[in-house]
């Protein structure tokens, strides 16, 4: 566990770096966005790991591992969305952004914790399609509770699903590296 916790980290401050950077460079212009529109975002990202993992083409040139971190910061977002709803007021300051994004990270990576303990690092011994695959499932239940207005009779509701596909992202990115 504890290689995984350093790989996670690792991993982790790449998918920050860019965040943060690109919160200097845009600002905090994503706070508009609803969750939904933030499902499509992650959709599409995995949809073209998918297609590249298919066809073996990659036309645009950026590496898979690019999707991955882009579908690790949208599910940040997204949770950031749940909890602070959508707003018109987009800006936040830089400091406040890294402090939302530092929190829900740490969110995430405690919940990966526990789950990685219960299955015994199983993931290691998938295939990263698999992981792609899995990703695109969990986005098909969220688009499902997003149709239910967010409400669900037996299963976890859209804040555990976005947590849920930025680790098999982390897994993915840490399996590539």
């Amino acid at each position: 566990m504890e290689q995984t916790l350093e790989q996670y980290d690792q991993a982790l401050a790449k998918c920050r770096d860019i965040f943060l950077k690109k919160t200097k460079d845009y600002g905090t212009a994503w706070r508009i966005l609803r969750p939904k529109s933030l499902t499509d975002q992650i959709f599409i990202k995995a949809q073209r790991i998918r297609t590249i993992e298919e066809t073996g083409e990659n036309k645009v040139g950026e590496d898979v591992s690019s999707e991955y971190i882009g579908i690790v910061n949208y599910c940040i977002m997204a949770q950031l969305q749940l909890e602070m709803g959508v707003s018109d007021e987009t800006e936040l300051s830089y400091e406040r952004a890294e402090s939302l994004y530092d929190s829900k990270a740490k969110e995430t990576r405690s919940l990966m914790i526990m789950k990685n303990t219960d299955y015994g690092e199983a993931w290691r011994d998938m295939r990263v399609s698999s992981l792609t695959d899995l990703i695109l499932m969990k986005i098909l239940r969220t688009r499902q509770i997003e149709d239910n207005d967010g409400k669900t009779l037996i299963s976890e509701g859209l804040d555990a699903n976005y947590m849920d596909m930025m680790n098999y992202a982390m897994f993915a990115l840490i399996r590539l590296s």
